[in-house]
């Protein structure tokens, strides 16, 4: 999960990268959790560098022999410390006891540890590699998949592709194609201010580049697999979103249930959209509870 920080503790020039994308990404603060973890993480956990031909990305494991692997995916200008919430990379040792499973997080390309990747960075190219990590440190395993704003959109794509993969899924305030559909001059600025303060092949700027794209693609896959699933959801009002806002996201979302016969839609007032930040035993807790429906 992640080390908590205020508004008022960020920069405010790069916050403006998150502002222009408050509508796709329900925060100001996303682009900051990365560095703000690099910093308070001591010792770092050590990771694996994974080979994808193009360029390598960093995956961070613990292994327990259990039946299933927990996979974390990221959001949106997030490496894989946004859900450690202690601010310590060690937390995934403790993650791993309490869920009593194997886990998996990784760094996405042009975030943390990972190489950056000249291709376009749309969700079909990010659900691939989720697919090429995951058959590395999966063994054969079915996985349960915690896909975070962003990654939800990720996790989604992988699931449809790859259902006989898939024991659950965890969508915690996750992205979805009805609501908050950027515009091209949203995009552009928003792409334009994270090539210059990371750069062209960053995380952040490259996968912003793809948003537009992104949301056309979702709204045309199919249904999820008949898999148990979990979604939280913030109803928390803030500055940029009111409530008719926020209804209208509870209602994209609940729309994942479509076709599912076990699916459970949780919200929250007490978090904004980094709920494994706020509210991380909400987070763990239905993980376990996820692993739990598991034969």
């Amino acid at each position: 999960m992640i080390c908590k920080k205020t508004p008022e503790s960020l920069n405010l020039n790069k916050a403006s990268i998150i502002r222009l994308l408050c509508h796709f990404i329900l925060t100001i603060s996303a682009v900051f959790l990365v560095s703000c973890h690099k910093k308070v993480i001591t010792p770092e956990y050590p990771g694996t560098l994974v080979e994808l031909g193009t360029h390598k990305l960093m995956a961070y494991t613990v292994s327990k022999q259990s039946k299933y692997l927990v996979v974390f995916e990221s959001g949106l200008g997030n490496d894989h410390t946004a859900w450690y919430s202690t601010g310590k990379s060690t937390e995934i040792l403790s993650i791993s006891t309490f869920l009593n499973s194997d886990v998996l997080l990784y760094d996405r390309a042009g975030y943390g540890k990972s190489g950056f990747n000249t291709e376009p960075r749309n969700i079909s190219k990010l659900s691939g590699e989720l697919e090429k990590v995951v058959d590395i440190f999966a063994n054969g395993r079915k996985v349960l998949l915690v896909g975070h704003s962003l990654g939800g959109f990720i996790i989604r794509d992988y699931a449809i592709r790859n259902p006989k993969k898939v024991a659950g899924l965890l969508f915690v305030d996750t992205s979805h194609e009805k609501y908050g559909r950027p515009s091209q001059g949203l995009i552009d600025s928003s792409y334009n201010t994270s090539k210059t303060a990371y750069g062209a092949n960053s995380g952040i700027a490259s996968e912003t580049l793809q948003l537009i794209e992104d949301f056309k693609y979702m709204a045309g896959l199919p249904n999820l697999p008949d898999v148990p699933v979990i979604a939280i959801t913030s109803m928390k009002i803030e500055a940029n979103h009111d409530a008719a806002e926020m209804q209208l996201r509870y209602e994209s979302v609940e729309s994942l249930k479509v076709g599912l016969t076990d699916f459970t839609h949780i919200t929250t007032v007490n978090s904004g959209h980094y709920i494994q930040l706020e509210e991380p035993e909400l987070v763990l807790g239905n993980i376990k509870l996820l692993l739990s429906k598991f034969p």
